[in-house]
């Protein structure tokens, strides 16, 4: 297929180079010049990346940004045709999501959500896990690009359904990583080292993937981002968002939400979503390592 693929991040990069693996005819595009992907071809703005191509496919950071690539100055809109299939793998707000899909619809244009999971190892290894909003002939007509990039696709439903599972697919990762590093910093005053606590969580039913997951890292003091805090929290908000939007209350999202700002505002924004750990071992004055270290 030919695909404009637009947003060569952490994820976005590894994505559109399976893509070209899979055999499908690429043009990238990125708000910040420099990034390539081999057997791509490079276009100056969204709107030159879209043109003749039967499916553009975005991964961007926010809802704003989604908004500017498609709508803003050089965006996707004119160079929509018919038969198009917009499919977005960025975390943004539903209802924004149907709004945009709405718009693009006036075009003959199809809108298709599809946020993921799996992480920038995930990505490289063509082994997503996909959450998808649209209608199943849609759907259909881009199989072959989920299939190079993924493992798996869930259809959540119609248009916007599949950003709100991620929303709430992200607001238990987040509960269930602070319990687990508020678990490792209480663990640690009270003298029990992380190494001999984790394989007792492993053994018992608090285990999750969150913990499989972060563990090593965390044993490793290696806070690099596999997914950077301040898109959790950016994710966070949107959920808290959504919520407002339905008029429900989500007490423990509200009180971690306000662990990654006072994170965010002490530079860690940037790190891992883990590196929220450090700013408890602070609190606590501790610092959680394994193995005797």
């Amino acid at each position: 297929m030919r695909v404009a693929f637009l947003g060569l991040g952490i994820m976005g990069q590894p994505m559109a180079q399976n893509l070209v693996k899979a055999g499908h005819d690429v043009a990238v595009w990125n708000r910040t010049p420099g990034k390539q992907v081999e057997g791509a071809r490079v276009a100056d703005s969204p709107a030159e990346a879209a043109r003749e191509r039967d499916a553009i496919w975005m991964c961007v950071s926010d809802t704003h940004a989604v908004e500017q690539i498609v709508f803003g100055p050089g965006g996707i809109e004119p160079s929509l045709t018919p038969g198009m299939v917009v499919a977005d793998s960025s975390t943004i707000s539903p209802s924004a999501t149907r709004h945009f899909a709405a718009r693009v619809r006036k075009r003959a244009v199809d809108w298709v959500d599809a946020p993921m999971t799996g992480s920038k190892i995930g990505a490289a290894n063509a082994a997503l896990i996909f959450m998808v909003g649209g209608e199943e002939a849609v759907l259909e007509r881009i199989k072959p690009l989920f299939d190079a990039m993924g493992k798996q696709v869930f259809r959540m439903g119609e248009t916007g359904k599949g950003q709100a599972a991620k929303l709430v697919m992200n607001l238990q990762i987040a509960l269930i990583y602070e319990g687990f590093a508020e678990a490792l910093t209480l663990a640690t005053k009270l003298g029990v080292e992380a190494s001999t606590l984790i394989p007792l969580v492993q053994a018992t039913m608090v285990r999750s993937g969150v913990v499989d997951y972060k563990a090593p890292f965390i044993l490793h003091r290696d806070f690099s981002p596999n997914f950077p805090l301040r898109l959790m929290h950016k994710d966070i908000r949107l959920a808290l968002d959504a919520a407002r939007e339905s008029r429900i209350k989500l007490p423990g999202l509200e009180a971690v939400e306000e662990v990654y700002e006072l994170a965010s505002e002490e530079g860690r924004q940037d790190l891992d979503y883990a590196a929220t750990l450090t700013l408890l071992e602070k609190w606590a004055g501790v610092e959680v390592r394994g193995n005797g270290q």
